[in-house]
């Protein structure tokens, strides 16, 4: 008798009639959970393969199914119209705008502001003459409606279907017709022709493939917004981010203030790219020049410096702040906001070895103000120096300072990016002698080492360590 049941990893999608503790595909433990085949699903595709003539199968098998390929340069290539959101940041962290006929997930922690996000785009969508329409699966339409009261008055404007049920919503976005659309959110969907809960495996790849095949046939535009898991990745399969044709990862901490838009996959744009948005009572507001805001509310006190990172191919100044104390737990204690967490470890030793300042005794805290999160090297040096800094008890020479450069296992000081840009974004806001890599050219005060820089940075009477270690 043919098993009407399969267990599917959650991560990868691999399927196996048995449960395995241990995900053979991905390699992931415990993510294998038991679905439903939907009818058709048992090698329906093989067998219909294995019918074609001139295959395997041999003479008489039937007429062949095989197409003629053609050459790339045979093939024409349409120009790529975009349909422009209204928002700045989002139209450039999608490379322009959007594409009829793609899929956009968007990711984030509950909260953040995804569902304001894409109110405000269909709204500006609405108010250019756009067809749009939003599909929630989790709100009722007076909770959006409440929502977009608040927004700009075009979100008001947008049709919406509250709805959870797959067919339901296809039909209607075939009777519709939407150049534009949002679906809210794709967990929440169910298809009753596949088995199994909301959100499974099975029902996200089944959602997501036949949206998929609607939208690139009808020349949709579609936004899947995505849950999270607690580790901050988008949740369901793999499969999924795979399927989509962007994906877009929405960051910030809920306490604050600010956040940040990033591209992690794009097939028609940069995936350098990010957006910097402020949270406001009115829904999300772009900041346009955050590297403004972010050195005027530098502190200049002991521990505090200003990095010129590079978000994309936009800079950007923000502070970097440590703290140093004593500790009294027998393995001290080693927090960061904004950085990752091993990079931080992987500093404290180079500034330990080369640098000649200890922190083995010490609880670490290093936070990037504004709840910006940075994941280029080009912050080393400023969480050195910051780290320096607060253990000294002195501020830095020229507070406020700005830096950039990466940091080398042997304590040498490696160039990163875009120095010129980053030097000069440093210089607009006021931030002069920026303490740099060698060649980065400009104006900037270049060190080739970490000694080097601390020397640079730190006054006189608190750079002794740091000139014997250059």
């Amino acid at each position: 008798m043919p098993r009407d049941t399969v267990h599917a990893c959650s991560e990868c999608g691999f399927q196996s009639p048995q449960w395995h503790g241990r995900c053979p595909g991905c390699e992931a433990w415990g993510t294998l959970v038991q679905e439903r085949i939907a009818r058709g699903d048992s090698g329906s595709g093989r067998k219909r393969v294995a019918r074609g003539g001139g295959g395997l199968g041999g003479a008489g098998a039937g007429p062949s199914l095989a197409l003629v390929p053609r050459p790339l340069h045979e093939v024409g290539a349409s120009a790529l119209s975009r349909l422009s959101t209204g928002i700045g940041e989002l139209d450039r962290v999608l490379g322009g705008g959007l594409v009829p006929g793609s899929l956009v997930l968007l990711g984030g922690s509950p909260g953040i502001g995804k569902s304001t996000l894409t109110n405000m785009a269909l709204g500006h969508l609405a108010q250019a003459g756009r067809r749009t329409l939003y599909v929630s699966a989790e709100e009722s339409a007076e909770q959006v409606r409440l929502r977009a009261e608040r927004l700009a008055p075009g979100a008001l404007s947008v049709p919406i279907l509250a709805e959870s049920d797959l067919e339901v919503v296809l039909q209607t976005l075939i009777a519709e017709a939407p150049e534009a659309c949002v679906i809210d959110s794709v967990q929440t969907l169910t298809s009753l022709e596949r088995g199994g809960a909301p959100g499974s495996v099975g029902q996200v790849r089944e959602v997501a493939g036949r949206i998929m095949e609607l939208a690139k046939a009808r020349g949709v535009a579609v936004i899947l917004v995505g849950h999270v898991t607690k580790d901050g990745v988008l949740a369901g399969p793999r499969v999924l981010e795979h399927l989509v044709d962007c994906v877009l990862q929405f960051e910030g901490e809920r306490e604050r203030p600010y956040r940040e838009l990033r591209a992690l996959k794009n097939r028609f744009g940069s995936t350098n790219e990010a957006g910097l948005f402020e949270m406001r009572q009115g829904g999300l507001v772009e900041v346009l020049d955050a590297s403004a805001r972010f050195v005027a509310e530098a502190t200049r006190a002991p521990g505090s410096v200003v990095l010129a990172a590079m978000e994309g191919s936009r800079p950007l100044l923000v502070e970097v702040q440590a703290l140093v104390a004593p500790s009294e737990l027998e393995q001290p204690r080693r927090v960061v906001s904004g950085l990752d967490r091993n990079r931080l470890a992987l500093v404290l030793a180079i500034l330990a070895r080369h640098g000649r300042v200890s922190t083995g005794g010490a609880d670490v805290f290093v936070n990037v103000v504004g709840g910006v999160r940075l994941e280029e090297p080009g912050c080393d040096l400023a969480v050195a120096l910051a780290v320096a800094s607060a253990s000294a008890g002195v501020a830095l020479r020229g507070s406020p300072r700005a830096c950039f450069g990466e940091l080398g296992l042997t304590g040498e000081l490696r160039w990163v990016g875009h120095p010129e840009r980053r030097l000069e974004e440093a210089a607009k806001h006021g931030c002069a002698d920026v303490i740099a890599p060698v060649d980065s050219g400009g104006a900037a005060c270049e060190a080739a080492t970490l000694g080097q820089a601390l020397a640079l940075a730190l006054p006189a009477q608190a750079t002794g360590p740091a000139r014997a270690a250059a």
